[in-house]
């Protein structure tokens, strides 16, 4: 069996590029993508991606060059999703949400040759373009790398608007539909590169290679049980691990992707009903949106839309109040290192007879390995030894596996920090049920998952210190009745200090992109810590807790207020009608 060995007809590398070769043939005349009035089949997109990945080879666009692109989910981000590998080339997906600031490092750090910008993101992107001359002047580089600026205008109704010369359908329009893509050759190679968050001083940019994006690419679709001509609908960003790898998910099983630039109640709902959505992602965050549709936003669910959640643990509650719409709902566990979900809650059918308040907390649960992870534990921190399967035993959660990232791009001490002893430390913290079934239940880094979004206190913090008044800050999460979570800030100012909480969020909001600004500054004269000086902050959020109710308490009391002044302003209009009467 030794002399069998590896040849073209029985060994070809994995990579997902395949899926859109294969639906191109299978699918050609499907519809692939709806955005707006426009629609493409799969043998048109198979065409366009060919036709950009011939222009970015034009442009001296070569194998593991960078490509960042900074877009909503619109046509061009799914196609670029194929194109940019295509041409050999390594995608990087900006998170739109970013200030200037942190487009910039990440720009730097990625060393990008070709920046794409949607002309909606033009304005921020101008500002990150200064940002990065300005840093290349004060380091004295002798070679400024510029990114070469293209524009994404709107294919519906385009605007005109233009940063250069360059323009995304022009050069859609100049490919060649003849190209042949980059033969990858190495399953290992790159594919793309993903910042964790905009940490300015330590970005972590994580790339995934063709196999591991392959490999997740299948897990997830046979752990959701999506079937062949999906109609989904992208409420999830792109940008987010390349959308969950469902870009690629949904060619392979010849979908349909509708785009839509905002995920609003309305939008979401028109196209939901429109096309007969069957399959969506997001946040919890999400949830509230569509629960919170005005009459007018709202269209009745007439067939059950299937939806996979994560990026924050969503209450048992709202798991209920969605399902009653007419929504199904799947909760998964991942991070941006794992491609995405790692692990799905898969449902078994003996739950169907539990009452709906124990099936909500079960589903709430982040679940079992996706079949690409070979294995998944929780580990004792001192030990390191797997903890008891009790629900009660903490640890540190542990993954292994082909979806697991290559690494972080120039950053080999983080790489040396979750890398260690065939496993990669997530971080997080969480115990395994019983049956399997794996729950978090902290953070050992602090993170803070707002809306979807990961936030770093550190960085919050750091941000906070560069007030002149500010002589020590600590950051927690605060539970936040409609993000999940939001950062709260405890505050020691210098003595005599006149400054109010309202001088401090402005203070951050010059500093730091607007969803990792502190919905809460808390003044205090001391902060708990430990014998060595560390500050115990299981007690800040115990603490940040209780602000949840007060800051409840604020909005009705707001809302009191202003139906208070309606109905003064209402007696008063009727007393001046009342004494005009009596004149005449």
């Amino acid at each position: 069996m030794d002399r069998l060995p590896k040849c073209g007809a029985n060994y070809v590398p994995l990579t997902p590029l395949t899926f859109l070769t294969r639906a191109s043939k299978c699918y050609a005349n499907r519809i692939s993508i709806i955005h707006g009035g426009v629609r493409f089949t799969w043998s048109q997109t198979y065409e366009r991606c060919c036709r950009l990945a011939s222009s970015l080879r034009s442009l001296n666009i070569v194998k593991n060059d960078v490509v960042s692109v900074l877009a909503p989910n619109v046509p061009a981000m799914y196609e670029m999703h194929f194109a940019v590998p295509m041409a050999g080339a390594v995608l990087n997906a900006i998170n739109t949400r970013l200030d200037a600031k942190n487009i910039a490092v990440t720009l730097k750090h990625s060393e990008a040759k070709v920046f794409l910008v949607d002309y909606e993101y033009l304005e921020i992107a101008k500002k990150a373009l200064e940002l990065l001359v300005a840093d290349f002047e004060r380091s004295k580089t002798s070679e400024m790398l510029m990114p070469l600026v293209i524009v994404i205008d709107d294919i519906n109704s385009p605007t005109g608007i233009r940063l250069g010369e360059l323009e995304y359908e022009q050069l859609v329009f100049q490919g060649n539909p003849s190209y042949i893509p980059e033969e990858i050759t190495d399953e290992w190679d790159p594919i793309t590169l993903s910042y964790t968050s905009g940490t300015t001083s330590e970005p972590k940019g994580v790339v995934y290679s063709h196999r591991g994006a392959y490999l997740s690419t299948l897990s997830l679709i046979l752990g959701w049980e999506m079937g062949t001509e999906p109609v989904y609908l992208w409420s999830l960003p792109m940008f987010h691990c390349n959308g969950w790898t469902f870009t690629w998910g949904i060619a392979a099983r010849g979908g349909t992707n509708i785009c839509i630039r905002n995920t609003t109640a309305q939008e979401m709902y028109t196209n939901i009903v429109s096309h007969n959505v069957t399959h969506m992602c997001c946040a919890p965050i999400v949830f509230n949106i569509l629960l919170e549709a005005k009459p007018y936003e709202y269209r009745p669910i007439t067939t059950r839309v299937q939806i996979l959640t994560g990026g924050a643990p969503p209450p048992a509650p709202l798991l209920e109040k969605i399902e009653r719409l007419g929504f199904h709902v799947v909760h998964a566990y991942g991070l941006t290192e794992a491609t995405g979900p790692a692990l799905v809650c898969e449902w078994q059918q003996k739950w169907n007879k539990l009452p709906s308040e124990n099936k909500s907390k079960l589903k709430a649960r982040q679940g079992v390995g996706i079949l690409t992870l070979a294995d998944v534990d929780v580990k004792n921190f001192k030990n390191m030894q797997s903890v008891p399967r009790d629900g009660k035993s903490i640890g540190e959660i542990c993954l292994r596996g082909s979806s697991i990232m290559k690494g972080y791009f120039k950053n080999d001490k983080a790489n040396s920090e979750v890398f260690k002893n065939g496993w990669f430390f997530t971080g997080d913290v969480g115990v395994i049920h019983s049956d399997g079934y794996l729950e978090i239940k902290d953070r050992s880094k602090d993170v803070i998952i707002s809306g979807g979004e990961n936030i770093s206190s550190i960085e919050v913090e750091n941000a906070i210190m560069r007030h002149p008044n500010v002589v020590e800050v600590s950051v927690v999460a605060m539970p936040h009745f409609r993000w999940g979570e939001s950062p709260c800030a405890f505050v020691i100012m210098s003595k005599n200090s006149e400054v109010k909480e309202v001088d401090i969020i402005a203070h951050c909001r010059s500093n730091l992109p607007g969803f990792m600004v502190p919905k809460k500054v808390k003044f205090v004269e001391e902060l708990p810590k430990t014998g060595t000086g560390k500050v115990q902050k299981h007690h800040l959020r115990a603490i940040a807790k209780t602000f949840v109710i007060s800051e409840k308490s604020n909005q009705i009391s707001k809302k009191t207020s202003q139906v208070n002044r309606e109905k003064t302003r209402y007696y008063d209009q009727n007393q001046e009608q009342i004494l005009a009467l009596s004149r005449l």
